[in-house]
């Protein structure tokens, strides 16, 4: 008897989650729970039940209505309210679940943000490839065939003549052999140098370039430039210095200092307690570069910049570790 009572249970509950609609449900009922259903015709079998055994069955059959009869309830109670059977009923009149949605990486949000200054001076955006030769690299750029940036441990060489990138310079190069003056671009991507990763230093890193050649450019053009853009990416109140460096694809060179915004100045250990940080390198574009893509250097003169992204967001929000912008510790994240 007590095998029939858990092989009815079996049925029921199977038969009950198949029901589909109100008839299938009342088709259970009458099965089940009427008068003529199989649970009484159990309890009418009571009889050939011996002595000993019908409290304990007696019960067992008790236990059995009532939990079918409950059971039998609820899913009439879901389908009345409009549910299905087999879901959980929905309560339309409940404020939605907020769902929490993504955001730009910091990395790509200064990247955009540096492309809309620049394209609202009169720049426009030109990309290349990430793997490059080495004319490309560093021979179209004036880089001597001794100099210490050919190195293997400077950079990643694929093959004798094939690199990955260490700047984007070389779009420079291939937008100028396409495109006859004026030339008015800047240049973003990803960058990678054979460098040991610290909190300053990364093996793969972003870069923006910017270059604008045409007749009379001048140095102050490009400090002009340079300054407007600091302007509008630090704040009106920024200081700024230009001190004179080296780089083989201009000359003059420099290097763009702005003051600290932390210290104002006073020294911090963000500005190394100089007082300023360094944000980019820039310089005339060398007549050598310009004979190399076909230019008339005595008509054309141009300027080039370029800067680290991860550089130039972590000067403005802060930043003291470059990991962290890799790190996708959503703690971190998040605070952008």
């Amino acid at each position: 008897m007590n095998e029939n009572i858990n092989s009815v249970r079996t049925a029921f509950e199977a038969d009950l989650a198949a029901a589909a609609s109100e008839s299938d449900l009342e088709a259970v009922r009458v099965k089940y729970l009427s008068r003529s259903g199989v649970i009484a015709q159990m309890f009418d079998a009571m009889k050939t039940v011996p002595p000993a055994e019908k409290p304990l069955v007696g019960k067992l059959l008790n236990a059995l209505k009532t939990e079918s009869q409950r059971s039998f309830d609820e899913r009439k109670a879901g389908l009345d309210r409009g549910g299905s059977p087999g879901r959980v009923s929905i309560d339309l009149t409940l404020p939605g679940r907020p769902r929490p949605s993504g955001t730009k990486h910091l990395l790509t949000q200064t990247i955009d943000e540096i492309k809309g200054i620049f394209t609202s001076m009169g720049f426009s955006v030109a990309n290349g490839p990430e793997v490059e030769t080495d004319y490309y690299n560093f021979g179209a750029l004036n880089f001597p065939p001794d100099h210490p940036a050919r190195d293997m441990q400077d950079t990643f060489f694929i093959s004798k003549n094939v690199l990955l990138r260490t700047h984007t310079s070389p779009v420079q190069i291939r937008t100028m052999e396409k495109q006859k003056p004026p030339v008015r671009e800047i240049m973003p991507g990803r960058v990678y140098r054979n460098e040991a990763v610290s909190a300053r230093s990364l093996v793969t890193f972003h870069q923006i370039e910017g270059l604008y050649v045409d007749e009379g450019v001048t140095f102050s053009d490009l400090k002009g430039t340079l300054v407007a853009f600091a302007r509008q990416f630090y704040g009106n109140d920024v200081k700024f210095k230009f001190r004179p460096t080296f780089f083989p694809f201009t000359e003059p060179s420099a290097d763009m200092y702005i003051s600290c915004f932390l210290c104002k100045g006073r020294g911090c250990r963000m500005c190394k307690q100089s007082g300023w940080l360094e944000i980019l390198g820039s310089g005339m574009v060398h007549p050598h570069v310009l004979q190399n893509v076909g230019y008339d250097t005595e008509r054309y003169t141009g300027f080039a910049f370029g800067m680290g992204i991860e550089r130039i967001a972590s000067i403005r929000y802060g930043v003291d570790d470059l990991r962290l912008f890799y790190e996708n510790d959503v703690r971190f994240l998040r605070q952008f």
